[in-house]
């Protein structure tokens, strides 16, 4: 069978098992029927996606017997029993050995549809899982990190790639909140310096009065309380990536010690005569427009265009809905491993305040809300909040949440069209005419 979300039938009474299909194709869930556990066990495969309802007794290997050998290829694998009169304890024995539920005969056509969905629904929230586990299993990737597949986070991770293993400085452009370190980061990981250090400074957080010795270093005795030699960030850095973060809050003296270093590759600690040579890429980082900042005489633009040979921008996340239910279910996903608990389902409310929120903390914020959730916390600390009175419109929200679930449909199915529609129970047409207005790839 294929990868689509679809049920199994096993039966071999002619009658039920066509009862059985036409049930459930009326509700247009898929399923396909087999008379025999042989017949079962041949189609279930490694990339078997839907669940397996089955008849208890079937002639040569039983309802149980498949049962144990499903769960023996794939534990999430939920599978219901049927049972005749009489067969209830037996039943009951088997969900203790992981049968995901049991109907009794006769059964109506209701109760099979709402145990099908129910079972498909977790099938589904599973394989999630597992694909979320391997993502953060896969942390060498930058799909692994750099989370998103709007265009803006797709052409991202393009320019990281392009421009990881060269010498260019890069400056990182965005809002508080929305990834800067993580991929200065990514950067450093992806180039040949990855062996030697990745050493982080933020400007916005020292004193004017110990910024210099902190960046340049200096010898012992070069000022009061100075007892021993000290090795600045930018020595430390040697061989390896020093990221400015803030860079717009460096005091202007210094900004002409830096451009100095930059240019002629050598520095002099404080309290000494003698020049270092030090061999180190600089990544800076900004939520200034730091070209404006330099026409006003606030930032140097001589070192700002030192800084800016390529420039990488993150957009908020405002700007980019459609990666937000991806990220959230990533963050929740960590969060429920690193608290040892089962993520919980995501409800109609929260997934409305995640769309329609304006997130000025952006990512960071994004990250907070997801721990509170995997805790039981409401993810909003006001129920039915939205955010701002100049949050999203709810017919942006619907959008943004349309985009993402076709981007879904489309990456399971590996592009193809036809399979996205069918899972999406949408015309071709239609799906075709939505990636044009929505620009995503297939």
């Amino acid at each position: 069978m294929n990868n689509d979300l679809s049920v199994l039938i096993v039966e071999d009474d002619p009658h039920v098992l066509l009862g059985c299909q036409q049930a459930l194709t009326l509700e247009d869930i898929p399923c396909v029927g087999v008379a025999s556990a042989e017949e079962a066990l041949e189609r279930v495969g490694d990339n078997f996606a839907g669940i397996v309802i089955s008849d208890i007794r079937l002639p040569g290997i039983d309802g149980l017997e498949l049962l144990g050998r499903l769960k023996e290829r794939d534990r999430s694998l939920p599978v219901v029993l049927i049972t005749g009169h009489g067969d209830i304890s037996m039943a009951v024995g088997a969900m203790q050995k992981g049968a995901y539920d049991f109907m009794e005969k006769p059964f109506s056509p209701e109760r099979l549809v709402d145990v099908a969905r129910r079972a498909l629904e977790q099938r589904s929230l599973a394989r999630e899982v597992s694909s979320l586990r391997r993502q953060l299993a896969e942390r060498d990737s930058l799909e692994g990190r750099i989370i998103g597949r709007s265009p803006a986070m797709q052409n991202l991770r393009e320019l990281i790639a392009n421009v990881a293993d060269t010498s260019a400085n890069v400056l990182i452009e965005g809002e508080t909140g929305t990834g800067k370190e993580l991929v200065a980061r990514c950067l450093h990981d992806f180039s040949r310096r990855h062996t030697k250090q990745f050493v982080a400074l933020n400007c916005g957080g020292l004193p004017e009065n110990l910024f210099e010795s902190e960046i340049f270093g200096h010898e012992a005795n070069a000022f009061t309380g100075a007892g021993k030699r000290r090795i600045g960030k930018i020595e430390h850095a040697d061989g390896g990536t020093l990221f400015l973060d803030e860079v717009e809050s460096m005091p202007l003296p210094l900004q002409i010690k830096l451009l100095r270093v930059l240019q002629e590759r050598t520095l002099e600690r404080l309290g000494s005569n003698q020049s270092v040579a030090v061999d180190c890429r600089v990544i800076a980082a900004t939520k200034s427009d730091l070209d404006e900042s330099s026409k006003a005489g606030e930032f140097r633009s001589d070192l700002y265009y030192r800084l800016n040979v390529v420039t990488l921008e993150l957009p908020p996340l405002r700007e980019r809905r459609e990666d937000i239910l991806q990220l959230f279910e990533y963050f929740l996903q960590q969060s429920s491993l690193r608290f040892d608990r089962i993520a919980p389902e995501l409800d109609n409310q929260t997934l409305s305040n995640l769309m329609s929120h304006d997130w000025p903390g952006n990512v960071r914020e994004l990250r907070n809300v997801a721990e509170r959730f995997a805790l039981g916390l409401p993810a909003f600390k006001k129920p039915g909040a939205s955010g701002s009175a100049q949050g999203l419109a709810f017919a942006e929200a619907v959008e943004a949440f349309e985009r993402n679930l076709l981007s879904d449909a489309l990456q399971r199915s590996g592009g193809n069209l036809t399979q996205a529609s069918q899972e999406l129970g949408m015309a071709k047409t239609t799906l075709f005419d939505k990636v044009k207005k929505y620009g995503l790839s297939h």
